[in-house]
Order: structure tokens, then sequence, then C-alpha cells
């Protein structure tokens, strides 16, 4: 069996089983496995080898002390046999940095802290989150067991989780970071080390399953997408991005990596879960918007879906769950012919704080997500090895401190005609005491004396704001404009710094006298000196909203896509250049903290009359709702489709099929 590409409709079935159960997969009944699947609209499942607990679910004759105690058949042989009589895929799973059982029989396979400790280790906790080494020996054992699963089972494709950066100090580390001249007492040196020795891993796996299967897919799982991965994308084959609404993600982190990783080259397949918090919630089900949402939001921002499950120890298959997934699953099936082969559109290109700063889910990033989503424009994540030429507009949120030579990369960006809004630390160089984007037209002088300090936009910076001076929480850097360049907004000053001389509550008002630039322009070039992006993510004024979509606006009069939808929607554009046609996804849900660990969706609430306008390459010939076929009236000026949707629920794809 071959696939070239990733199917639309997946679960990933987890079956972390404890050995103090008996009875595992007893109750298995193949024929109600893939008929319930079937059922369902999915058309591949992820099925265990090996789990966290470090026991395998297949007959080993390699590893026969692993073999579950209590499994009573060859549970991921039936598993597979039954889908494959059903076209349903299986990509086969295996852990790597997460096994109970090898980190009891072989501590010394284990991470170690600098102090000389087991590396997140708890032998008595309820949990099997000790990290081991793929630099000890245990590689060894990784590369026979992934031979076994060859030799034993047809293997569509593999599926590593727990792949990471680990800072260790083990004998082997030590020994592999001296041979390669590297000092393992430095943190700094340990922590660079951790990524390319991971990345090595993959590679060396990647090279090893190679021999056996050109063509199987390949996934190493960490939870995340971002700047490091690009380094070893060859290893993979596609990428899968984990991302449930609760743990330690949340609603925002899927765009944020989505946005990135689509730009990299690869299929995309989101992950989300049927659970109702995360991952090991058995007899839990998410309401069945938010799993709409989840899964439509997938399709929109151009990857397929995939649901996470787990399947009680004893294999009998959840009716009720597949009746969720299949609610939604019958609806993604339906929107599929308009997703296949679509790329995103995107005028904005984004520059990622996590390259700088190291952080999954930096402030900034979120801001920016935030900001530009509810301002409905169509924008992916960059890191410094991107392609800007693809992009009209350029931003740099709050901690983009670039090298020399990413300096020359925006200056040549901006002479051939892109634009770039840039803010706080954003342009300055590494060391953060000078400008190193010079088209910036801002000189820096260092940190604003206050905070807070106030921001007096003027012209049409302060289009939509009232006429008034507005606090920015957030210290600012204090800068000088350039010769040529303008000031959009004056900063107002406090009458004092909030200390031992302070007013009220909160912070000192405005004393009304002007101190310092607060927003510059230069040519096509915008520089804020506050933070907005890290103070939208905190707590959203709706001013620093505004300005940063006026800043917008200034360079980019006309973006690919104006609508009057509320901030509440999602608009995504895409691309089937096959079909010569453009897909418009409108979406409404809205995610709620109705208790205090995540937020959640029950209610689908209804949007009429949305007006939007497209900007197009080329004349419109039809603008059509799909799936349901019912053919919009639209009009065009000036190099833009302009039409209204009557009605949006939840989810809305329009097609305008280009002359």
């Amino acid at each position: 069996m071959s696939w070239t590409e990733l199917r639309f409709r997946q679960v990933h079935l987890d079956f972390h089983t404890s050995p103090d159960i008996d009875g595992i997969g007893a109750e298995f009944d193949p024929k109600e496995f893939a008929s319930t699947l079937e059922r369902a609209r999915v058309n591949s499942v992820t099925c265990f080898a090996r789990c966290h607990h470090g026991y395998i679910y297949y007959d080993t004759k390699v590893n026969p002390e692993r073999r579950h105690p209590h499994l009573t058949r060859e549970l991921l042989r039936e598993q597979i046999e039954t889908c494959h009589a059903r076209d349903i895929r299986v990509p086969i799973y295996t852990t790597v940095q997460w096994d109970r059982f090898t980190a009891a029989e072989h501590p010394d396979w284990l991470t170690m802290d600098a102090d000389g400790s087991i590396h997140n280790n708890a032998p008595y906790g309820a949990g099997f989150y000790a990290d081991l080494c793929v630099n000890s020996p245990y590689r060894d054992f990784l590369k026979a067991h992934v031979l076994e699963i060859f030799q034993s089972l047809p293997v569509d494709g593999l599926f590593f989780d727990i792949v990471k950066p680990v800072e260790c100090s083990c004998c082997h580390c030590r020994v592999r970071m001296a041979a390669q001249g590297i000092d393992p007492s430095d943190p700094d040196a340990r922590r660079a080390y951790s990524i390319t020795s991971i990345n090595e891993f993959k590679q060396d796996m990647t090279a090893f399953v190679r021999q056996f299967s050109p063509d199987c897919t390949i996934f190493y799982n960490a939870g995340h997408i971002g700047p490091r991965h690009r380094a070893a994308a060859e290893a993979y084959s596609h990428w899968e991005l984990e991302s449930l609404p609760s743990g330690d993600w949340g609603y925002l982190h899927f765009p944020l990596t989505m946005r990135y990783a689509r730009t990299l080259g690869r299929d995309c397949l989101g992950v989300t879960g049927k659970f109702h918090t995360s991952w090991g919630d058995f007899h839990s089900l998410k309401n069945q918007a938010a799993l709409e949402f989840e899964c439509f939001r997938i399709l929109a921002l151009g990857g397929k879906c995939s649901i996470g499950d787990q399947l009680h120890p004893t294999g009998r298959i959840c009716q009720a769950t597949y009746d969720l997934i299949g609610s939604v699953y019958q609806e993604v099936e339906k929107k599929e012919p308009w997703c296949r082969g679509a790329r995103p559109l995107s005028d904005i290109g984004v520059f990622s704080p996590e390259e700088f700063t190291g952080e999954r889910m930096p402030d900034a990033s979120m801001g920016a997500v935030r900001m530009l989503q509810e301002g409905g424009h169509q924008f992916d994540m960059l890191d410094t090895q991107s392609d800007l030429s693809r992009y009209r507009l350029v931003i740099l949120p709050d901690v983009i401190a670039v090298t020399t030579g990413v300096a020359a990369k925006l200056e040549q960006y901006l002479q051939a005609g892109g634009a770039l809004i840039a803010s706080y630390q954003s342009g300055l160089n590494a060391g953060e005491d000078a400008s190193a984007v010079t088209s910036l037209g801002v000189t820096l002088t260092g940190e604003a004396p206050f905070s807070p300090d106030f921001i007096r936009p003027k012209g049409p910076l302060a289009t939509g704001l009232p006429q008034t001076d507005l606090v920015m929480y957030l210290r600012a850097m204090q800068v000088e404009p350039s010769p040529g360049a303008e000031v959009l907004a004056d900063v107002v000053v406090p009458y004092f710094n909030r200390g031992i001389r302070f007013c009220s509550h909160a912070h000192t008002p405005s004393a009304g006298r002007i101190g310092y630039p607060g927003v510059v322009q230069k040519g096509r070039a915008i520089y804020f000196a506050h933070p907005i992006f890290t103070q939208y993510h905190r707590n959203a004024p709706r001013w620093c909203k505004q300005l940063l979509l006026n800043a917008v606006n200034l360079l980019l009069p006309d973006p690919l896509v104006r609508t009057n939808a509320p901030s509440t929607a999602l608009i995504s554009l895409t691309e089937q250049p096959e079909e010569s046609r453009w897909v418009l996804h409108l979406l409404h849900y809205i995610p709620e903290r109705r208790g205090v660990d995540f937020d959640v969706i029950e209610d689908v609430i209804p949007l009429h009359d949305i007006a939007v306008s497209l900007r197009t390459p080329r004349p419109a010939a039809r603008v059509v709702r799909v799936p349901e076929g019912e053919p919009l009236p639209f009009e065009q000026h000036d190099g833009r489709v302009e039409f209204t949707l009557p009605k949006l629920v939840g989810h809305q794809m329009v097609t305008i099929d280009l002359a």
C-alpha cells in the first residue's frame, strides 16, 4: 500500500496501558473496530507498537519481556489487517524518550542534569516522564525495535513520539561534546548541543528507516513545530501539529505554529483531541461545536485533520466517541474538494520571536497572531531564513534583535519595494544598543525614562481612536527620528514615575508634556517604540490593536481581504492553482473561559450579511458558496471582487473562480 500525501480524516489512537490492568485487547473486535472507523469517515488511524509504559503490542521476538504481560492477542497486526481491508491507513506509533520499562531497567540511559541528578525523574510518581538519552546505547535498542517492526508488520508510516532537545550531562553526552570541542560545563553550549544532537538523531533514524521503506511517512513529535525544526526538516516526511485547546497549548497555539509550519514545504496535519481536557482523559467527550471549529480551522489554514482518542485497555472501541468524530468528519469529507492541493495566500510575513527567545509561545508572537487575525489579515510566521519576497509587508514584533546579515536582508527587501513594521527592541542590533535597520528612521537613545507613559497618535494613525492620551503600560525604547522621518504619534509623559511619589491606585496621570516619539515613519517603514504586541497579548488594549491595524493600512492600503465581519470571525484565503480558483474560509466560533482551566466552545452564533472584498490578480468568472453550490452575485472594481455572504453558521467556504 502506498500514499503520496496525507489523508484528511485521521485519528491518533493512544494506547498507553498499565501492566496492572489485565485482559488487554480481550474485547477487541476487528470487524467492529474497522467498521466504526469507516462509519465515522476515518481514513487513517495511528496505532501502537510500543507505549510510554514501555510495553509492546505485537508478537515481538526481539523484546519478548516487553510484550504487555496481559496482552491476549497480536493487537497491532489485527488493527492493521482489518483497516487495510477497508483502505484505512495505519501509521505505527512508538515512543522514544518516555518509556517507564526502559527507565527502570536502564537508569544509565536516562538524561542527567548538570548537578548529577537524573533529569525529570519521579520513580515513585504517577507518570512515565523521565527522559531517556538518545545518545546512550538506548539508540541501538530503538533501531533494533524499529527493524523488528519492519520485519514483522506492514508499515505505512512511523510516528516517533517525544523527540525533543534535552540539556543532558550524562556520560554519553559529555563524551560526545568533548569529542566535538564543546565545553560540557557551559550551559549555553549544552543547550545548543541538545538541539544539534536531537537533530542528528532524527537524521540518523530517518536514514535507518529509509533502508527498509523509501516512502513510508516519518514524523518526530515534540508537541510543537517552530523555527528550530527547519534544520532537521529533511528527516520528516510531513508535519503533525499537536495542539489541543487545553494542556500546554490553548486555542492560540495552533494558528501560531501552523502559520509557520506551512511555509516549510511539507504537508501539515493539525492534531486536536476528542477529549474534554487533554490526552488520557478517558470517558470524556468534547463539545461538538468545539471539535467542528478545531477541524474546520485546520482546513482553513491549509492542513489535514487528526483527532486524538485513546483506546480502552480492553480494546473495545467507544461508539459515542466515533459518533462525535463522525459528525465532524462527514462535514470535512464534503469540504475536501476545495481543500485538496490548496495553499494559503498571505501578503504579510511576521518574524517569529521564538527564533530569538527560544520560547515556544512568546507573548509577542501571540499578540501578533491575535491582532492580525482579529483584523482579518492574511499572514505567515517566518524565520530569518524565510523568503521575504513573497510578502508585501513584514512585521518584527517587539524582540527581533537582528544581526548584520538579517539587517542587510531587511534593507534589501525594503529597497525592492517591501514595507516594514517594527516595535520596541526589534530592528536593533544583537547588543540592543543601536538601530541595525537604518531604514526604520530612528536612532536609539536608550530605555524610555517613564513607564507607564501615554501615546498621542495623529493623522491617519489616529483613525478610529478617541482624541485623548492613551496609556501604554509597558516601558518603551527612547528613540530620535532620523532626517526625513515623520513622527506619527508622540509620547506624553506622566508627572513622575510611581514610587516614593505616587498618585491614586495605579499609575501617575499624564502631565500633558510631550517627551519623545512613540511611532515614527520613514518611507515604507514604521517603528513603534512600545512593545505593543506583548502588551496586547497580556491585557488586550483595543487602542494597541487599532494603532497596529492603522499602521498596516498605511503601508498596505489594498490587502488581500477586507470584510465587515466582527473581530471574533476568522478569515482565511487559499488558492487551488490547478483549478484556477481561490477559496475563502469564514469561521465564527467563540471560545469562552467557562471554567478556570481552559477555553471551551459550546454555541454557534450565526452572522449575517458579511461584506467581502478580495484583491485578485484576474477578474472573477463566478463566486459560489461551497459545498452547497449556491452562486453569489458579485461586482468587480479596481482589481477587487466584492460580494456579500448572506449568512455564516460556523464555517462557510466561498470559491472565486478566476477568469
